[in-house]
């Protein structure tokens, strides 16, 4: 009898320790055989580096919960780190909505105008079973040799619904970049080619 309880509390032990899985996510959405959705913008386009809350700059997944507080998920993680990830998928988003590649980081061609793109995410709030949301402030940069430089900041706020599932959340996310890159390139296309169209 004593071996048979030795034996369930080692079984119940060895339970208790396995640890349970971890689950990575990306807010970069699959292609499902995604296509450019506008003619090809009359500039070459570059995305920087993109800002995040030190909140939620985490390996970790971080949801606000309705008290307020911040939950970080233990077992709930970025494949990358979350800059990275918004900047990937933000990206990803404008080069569908302009036809064009970004080419950060690669040589442009001299005589035809750039376009740069700086992100500052100053909100970016997960609230499983309710929302997600980002604010952000973003600001567009024009440049070319033959005309002085010249610039364009705004502002945006968007909300998703979101299910009460971490991916649910991750997947509304995902919405409201997509929303913000639909704004972001329509304001690009027009202000770069009229100087006096201000933000949307």
């Amino acid at each position: 009898m004593t071996c048979r309880f030795l034996a369930l509390f080692a079984t119940l032990g060895l339970a208790a320790c396995v640890s349970a899985p971890t689950h990575y996510y990306t807010l970069v959405p699959t292609a499902n055989g995604a296509r450019a959705t506008g003619a090809v913008a009359p500039f070459q386009f570059e995305m920087q580096p993109v800002l995040i809350p030190v909140q939620v700059d985490q390996p970790q997944v971080v949801v606000r919960l309705n008290s307020g507080a911040l939950s970080i998920l233990e077992t709930e993680r970025w494949s990358a780190p979350l800059a990275d990830e918004f900047h990937d998928a933000l990206a990803n988003q404008l080069e569908l909505r302009l036809g064009t590649r970004n080419l950060e980081g690669l040589p442009k061609v001299s005589d035809r105008p750039v376009v740069s793109l700086q992100t500052d995410v100053r909100r970016f709030d997960s609230v499983p079973g309710q929302y997600a949301l980002i604010d952000v402030v973003w600001s567009l940069s024009r440049r070319v040799s033959t005309e002085p430089r010249r610039s364009l900041t705004c502002s945006s706020t968007l909300r998703q619904p979101a299910g009460a599932q971490v991916q649910d959340v991750i997947m509304a996310h995902q919405q409201v970049i997509a929303q913000l890159a639909a704004v972001i390139a329509g304001t690009a296309r027009t202000w770069a080619q009229d100087p006096g169209v201000g933000c949307p």
